[in-house]
């Protein structure tokens, strides 16, 4: 087995801490934040604003379910459109009142449903990535688990973006993409190496902007050690955009996401 492939199972390992279990463990008061008043509430996604080391902060995460009860009343962890616009309403509320946004990425991508379809799925990814770029906080984006697509990305545009140490990041799954590419979705592991999704990978490549430890084997071994590691790092993270004004922060952000992919420069 492939070192890369060996992350993505770590990443999709039924034991690994979703959203709920960091939030449990890092933020205090929490008070979760249902619906997006247009449609329905979205179990898929989860989020609200508590305190976080004392200070109050909004938290945005996908929820992937354990057993099959849960993991059908969370979608498996897929948002539809409702879920995005709850994300947004939740976050434009933060940037209203200066708070920083935390968000938690951990899905395998966005919901492809017809159903999910007719409400306006690729829209409302869009629509968050759009007005990410224009929020006025602090925001910070860790994948925690699987970043798939623009189901994550649609939450990941972050003054700074943090993969935990097994967490991959990538356009595509393994399998879909060997299933393109190969014609053999069984070929999924050279697929993994191949899309350079692991942590050290976009770490490399410049998409993120710091790996976050886990314990050995992984974040399942140990929860409480795991939220250790990403606090510290989260903490860290909004001490060093603390100073920094709304405007700074907006084009911070704009800045750093429009060098990517950008590998030429003229002299």
């Amino acid at each position: 087995m492939n070192p890369a492939w060996e992350r993505v199972q770590l990443a999709r390992h039924p034991k690994r801490p979703h959203a709920l279990d960091y939030i449990q463990r890092l933020v205090t008061e929490f008070e979760e934040i249902h619906g997006d008043r247009a449609f329905g509430d979205d179990a898929a996604i989860v989020g609200g604003f508590g305190f976080f080391r004392g200070n109050p902060i909004a938290v945005i995460g996908q929820q992937k379910g354990r057993d099959t009860k849960q993991k059908l009343h969370r979608n498996f962890g897929m948002p539809k459109p409702e879920g995005y616009r709850k994300a947004m309403r939740i976050m434009e509320l933060a940037s209203k009142f200066g708070r920083p946004i935390l968000t938690l990425l951990d899905t395998p991508g966005a919901y492809p449903g017809i159903d999910a379809e007719e409400r306006g799925q690729a829209e409302a990814i869009a629509v968050n990535l759009r007005e990410m770029a224009r929020l006025g906080s602090p925001l910070v984006a860790v994948v925690i688990g699987e970043g798939g697509s623009g189901g994550a990305l649609a939450l990941g545009v972050g003054n700074q973006v943090f993969m935990m140490q097994n967490a991959v990041y990538s356009v595509i799954t393994p399998e879909s993409c060997a299933a393109i590419i190969y014609r053999d979705a069984a070929k999924a592991p050279d697929a993994a190496a191949a899309l350079k999704m692991t942590a050290p990978d976009m770490l490399r490549l410049g998409l993120i902007d710091k790996i976050v430890d886990e314990p050995a084997g992984g974040a399942q071994e140990d929860y409480d050690k795991s939220a250790e590691f990403l606090g510290e790092a989260v903490a860290n993270a909004f001490g060093q955009l603390s100073s920094m004004s709304r405007q700074q922060l907006i084009d911070q952000r704009y800045e750093k996401f429009r060098k990517i992919g950008s590998f030429f420069s003229e002299v």
